[in-house]
């Protein structure tokens, strides 16, 4: 899994989409990075064609974003499903339906679109809020950030602790949105020791000005420093924190 992940008007929302995601559920976080100049295809085809024919075959559309760095083409979005085997047969029945081999050809008719594909399954942790699916036409699109941690041996309980017990509510006062927060699923490479999540924001200004405020903030201090006596050192390893800002599509059901 890579740790590091960095138009038009009619979208996948006229669809009727459930308004929170039950706890069971079973999360897919896909990366699409696409060939050079084709970003604008690939969103055009999920737009008109792939999320109406997700919805047909049992999946949900949670959130399509795309990196807001110069030059990142990357499409990342997240589906939800009942279960593991749900998501099997939802994805054959995707893969062999009519409209999406004759949407496949047409938009392949001046070559491919992506060049890479990666995929997570996830599952919310204990203390993540309800996902609550947003409408684009509310208006309030805000700026999202994927965030992604990797625990320092045996220390994801002890992230996991912090987090229940302190940061997200120091995310809160300080402004930032906690959206929802995953761990992998047993079988996933990395999932004894990776926290995955997202937050939003108003703006890039509201990010920088949040996150300066949350780390000067004395109880956040308190609190890791805390944690790291209990753990006997730091509950994250060096680089093991990353974050990728995001826009939301406008066919996104996260705004």
């Amino acid at each position: 899994m890579n740790r590091l992940f960095p138009l038009a008007a009619v979208c996948c929302l006229a669809l009727t989409l459930p308004t929170a995601i039950q706890a069971e559920t079973v999360y897919e976080m896909r990366i699409y990075t696409a060939h050079e100049g084709k970003l604008n295809d690939l969103l055009t085809r999920f737009r008109d064609h792939t999320c109406k024919l997700f919805e047909k075959h049992g999946m949900t559309n949670i959130g399509y974003f795309t990196p807001t760095d110069e030059g990142n083409d990357r499409l990342i979005y997240f589906l939800s499903y009942p279960s593991r085997d749900a998501r099997e047969a939802s994805w054959k029945a995707f893969l062999n339906d009519p409209d999406w081999k004759a949407a496949f050809a047409k938009s392949h008719e001046n070559g491919p679109l992506v060049q890479k594909v990666e995929a997570s399954f996830l599952v919310t942790t204990d203390y993540s809020p309800a996902l609550n699916l947003r409408k684009s036409h509310e208006g309030d699109a805000r700026l999202y950030e994927l965030r992604t941690y990797t625990a320092t041996p045996g220390n994801l309980s002890n992230l996991d602790a912090r987090f229940r017990d302190h940061t997200i509510k120091l995310f809160a006062k300080h402004g930032m949105e906690n959206v929802v927060y995953f761990h992998l699923m047993p079988d996933q490479k990395g999932a004894e020791d990776t926290l995955i999540y997202l937050i939003s924001h108003r703006d890039a200004e509201s990010s920088k000005a949040g996150f300066k405020a949350f780390g000067q903030d004395p109880e956040w201090q308190a609190a890791r420093k805390a944690s790291e006596e209990n753990a006997g050192g730091p509950l994250t390893v060096k680089g093991g924190v990353q974050s990728q800002l995001m826009m939301p599509t406008n066919f996104s059901a996260l705004q």
